[in-house]
């Protein structure tokens, strides 16, 4: 587990501050780790009160049994003689030993490499995944544009500097700042997740890539409208005509991205009959069309083989883990839909050749994914009073469940209640309707019981 905030004091003004604040940066049991060195989730505080917002002087030890990595680093601010460090990395040094099996503890660790920087332990890192120190001077680079258009004195100066830099706005600044916008989320920096939002708002509407990105979304927003209006009705010819009809390229893209499965033989040949219909500009630009949706579907069906092969990998590498269970868990960030896919088609043909050696192993697998998977106890308790049949029945309920009505149970459903609420078109189903006086009827009982409970 990964640690938790923690009150610190500020390094300028003192007063107390949230941080997350780690010494040893194991990648080898805590893949995740490697992320909060580098992404600046741990040994990082933002003041509220005197503006400070920076890295903490920490000493780290990190390590990287696959790689052989075992680096130190210890911040010569801190002034920390030699045979004080040596004190603080013996025991983690240890620990990070204890947890490898005999065949995995090389000479590697009786070695650990020392650095005096922190950039110089960074470009170890990341020179160990092949990342060169020009790569992360441009990546630097990047960094650097975006804290001047953070501290841009009001949103006029940052239109200019945006202007100044029109070159620099490229995918891979885009794919940056979408991960310092995460960081700073994760870290519990709300100030400034409030001010990287303030600045891609701008980004997305006077960059050039930005604006690409805002028309994608919008015409993948309109693709969904267009295809739920087709509601049931949508067969082959309908989607064909929905696709023909597309009124740019963004739009096609979007379509075809959420209907793959129906561009399938029949699909193309329906619009090859159509094609030999048409003479002149309209055949050439179906014969255009057609063109762009093979090389779409090329696309698409590369990327599912590669998400494919990339899940079965990974089911192997967990099953041959000595303990699946805590492998698995370690996985978790990295499984998606594709690896779920991959699970069952692994436990059907495990069931069908009653294979007695494969089976447990993938059944322990399913037992972590089902767990990480379980709704929180505060949405277990609300099915359970929303199955009440009346007022009567559901009182009764919640004075039997007395100790688990918290104030987080009651924000749990008041956002449950929004989130339905706000899902909902203006004219919403009956059966939406009756979900949403269910849940108020559950909130205002709740409530009562609270203030019942607080007069006693």
């Amino acid at each position: 587990m990964p640690p938790q905030r923690t009150q610190i004091s500020c390094p300028r003004c003192r007063q107390p501050v949230p941080a997350i604040v780690e010494q040893l940066f194991d990648v080898t049991s805590d893949p995740g780790a490697k992320q909060r060195l580098l992404g600046g989730v741990s040994n990082h505080a933002a003041c509220q009160n005197c503006g400070f917002n920076g890295p903490l002087a920490t000493p780290i030890v990190y390590h990287d049994a696959d790689k052989e990595l075992l680096l130190t680093y210890f911040p010569g601010e801190l002034g920390m003689p030699v045979n004080a460090q040596e004190k603080l990395v013996g025991p983690l040094i240890t620990q990070v030993t204890n947890k490898l099996p005999l065949e995995k503890r090389k000479a590697y660790l009786l070695r650990p490499q020392s650095f005096l920087t922190y950039q110089s332990l960074v470009e170890r890192i990341l020179g160990a995944d092949g990342i060169t120190p020009e790569m992360i001077q441009a990546q630097q680079k990047r960094v650097g544009l975006v804290e001047r258009l953070l501290t841009a004195a009001t949103p006029e100066a940052r239109s200019v500097i945006i202007k100044e830099e029109a070159a620099a706005f490229d995918a891979e600044f885009f794919g940056i700042f979408g991960r310092l916008l995460e960081n700073s989320l994760a870290s519990g920096q709300e100030g400034l997740a409030k001010q990287m939002d303030a600045v891609q708002q701008a980004l997305l509407a006077e960059t050039e890539f930005g604006r690409r990105i805002a028309s994608q979304y919008n015409e993948t927003q309109e693709a969904v409208k267009t295809l739920q209006a087709a509601g049931k009705g949508l067969d082959r010819e309908k989607l064909l005509e929905i696709i023909v009809a597309a009124p740019n390229e963004d739009r096609v893209s979007a379509l075809v991205s959420m209907t793959r499965p129906g561009l399938d033989y029949l699909f193309f040949q329906s619009l090859t009959e159509r094609i030999e219909k048409q003479t002149g500009d309209e055949k050439k630009k179906l014969e255009s069309l057609r063109e762009k949706l093979l090389e779409l579907t090329r696309k698409i069906d590369q990327r599912v083989e590669e998400e494919f092969k990339r899940a079965s990998a990974m089911l192997e590498t967990i099953l041959k883990a000595e303990d699946i269970q805590k492998a698995t868990a370690e996985h978790l960030p990295e499984m998606g839909e594709m690896f779920i896919q991959v699970l069952n088609q692994a436990v059907q043909e495990a069931n069908r050749k009653n294979d007695a050696e494969r089976m447990p192993k993938l059944q322990q697998v399913v037992a972590v994914l089902q767990q990480a998977s379980a709704p929180p106890p505060e949405l277990a308790l609300l099915e359970t009073f929303m199955a009440a049949p009346d007022e009567a029945a559901l009182d009764k309920l919640i004075e039997e469940h007395a100790a688990e009505i918290t104030p987080e149970f009651s924000a749990v459903v008041a956002s449950v209640i929004a989130r339905t609420e706000g899902e909902g078109g203006e004219a919403p189903p009956e059966e939406e309707k009756q979900m949403v006086e269910k849940l108020q009827s559950v909130y205002k009982a709740v409530l009562k019981f609270t203030m019942k409970k607080s007069l006693k």
